[in-house]
């Protein structure tokens, strides 16, 4: 009652008072964010109900056979997608185990290694590097990387390791792994970066304590970040993996497009995203672009399926106190 006769003396207005400002302020704050967080999740849903309705011909007509099918006749009507999915997979993977040593031995020198002077000008180049457009890369993959590899390693490869099926036969240096060194280009800022987050979310006690047993350099590196790490870096690992699923218009200028599956990688090949992109302007209507829709909701499975993975293996690092530049 004192308050209230308080208030009503000083001329303030019951109910409006700095406090219940504050709450409006609130509700009014967590309603709008929620329903920005809500528009992402409704155009994700959009797009696959889009999906899903463009392919339900394809799905009706071929069921879980499309998966398995490699055919891509649209003359016979006859649509498959296993040369996608495999050039997908393998293109992907291989450029994973190109970049993700690259990332980790680079995200591993500017958190423990580099000085000052040259952490901040390395993340910058880093950060520009994976801002270049993808069609970009392609006109240099094009031009630059093809001719370069064609000329270079491999012959080199074909002399050597000829006796391999994964490197047999010529090649124009358009194929699945002149692709594959391309997505790699791609995804190495983005493990990069991630990789170098998590080893700062180390303690540093972690650290303090490994030196004070004696531990060398690259002794605390190993087992006080590296093994501390591990849940983050595969969550990196499988964040670049997801870039590479589904890269598209690099890919698409220098893998050859070939609707073959071949066990060498000097061959060229196709993937998931290049067939559509390489396909959707001529195909109008029917059962060949409803098979077209049916790729893109199996690369759209694929790569959302792969990123929630690595988001949640990135928040098992939660928690953790970052460690300063």
């Amino acid at each position: 009652m004192n308050a209230v006769a308080a208030s009503k003396e000083a001329g303030e207005p019951l109910g409006i008072g700095p406090a219940h400002a504050g709450k409006l302020g609130d509700r009014v704050f967590r309603l709008t964010t929620w329903l920005m967080a809500m528009v992402v999740l409704v155009l994700l849903a959009l797009v696959g109900w889009t999906l899903c309705k463009g392919s339900a011909l394809s799905v009706k007509e071929f069921g879980w056979g499309f998966l398995a099918h490699s055919d891509w006749d649209p003359v016979n009507g006859n649509f498959g997608a296993l040369t996608f999915i495999f050039g997908t997979f393998v293109s992907a993977l291989i450029a994973l185990l190109i970049a993700l040593p690259l990332g980790l031995g680079t995200a591993i020198y500017l958190t423990e290694l580099a000085p000052g002077w040259v952490r901040q000008p390395a993340i910058s180049m880093i950060e520009m590097l994976a801002a270049i457009p993808s069609v970009v890369l392609g006109v240099w993959g094009i031009f630059v990387l093809v001719p370069w590899l064609r000329e270079g390693p491999y012959p080199l490869l074909l002399k050597y390791f000829g006796f391999l099926p994964l490197f047999r036969g010529p090649t124009t240096g358009f194929c699945i792994l002149s692709a594959s060194v391309l997505i790699a280009i791609m995804i190495l800022p983005i493990i990069t970066s991630i990789a170098r987050e998590v080893f700062r979310a180390v303690p540093e006690a972690q650290r303090e304590a490994a030196f004070a047993l004696g531990a060398t350099r690259w002794e605390v590196t190993r087992l006080a970040v590296l093994r501390y790490s591990v849940r983050g870096v595969f969550g990196a690992a499988m964040l670049g993996l997801g870039r590479a699923l589904g890269e598209t218009m690099a890919v698409t200028m220098v893998i050859g497009n070939s609707d073959k599956i071949t066990a060498s990688l000097l061959s060229p090949g196709n993937t998931l995203a290049s067939k559509i992109a390489n396909e959707y302007a001529e195909t109008l209507k029917g059962l060949p672009l409803s098979a077209l829709f049916e790729l893109g909701l199996i690369l759209l499975l694929v790569t959302v399926g792969t990123n929630i993975l690595a988001h949640l293996l990135i928040g098992a690092m939660g928690g953790r106190r970052p460690r300063g530049n």
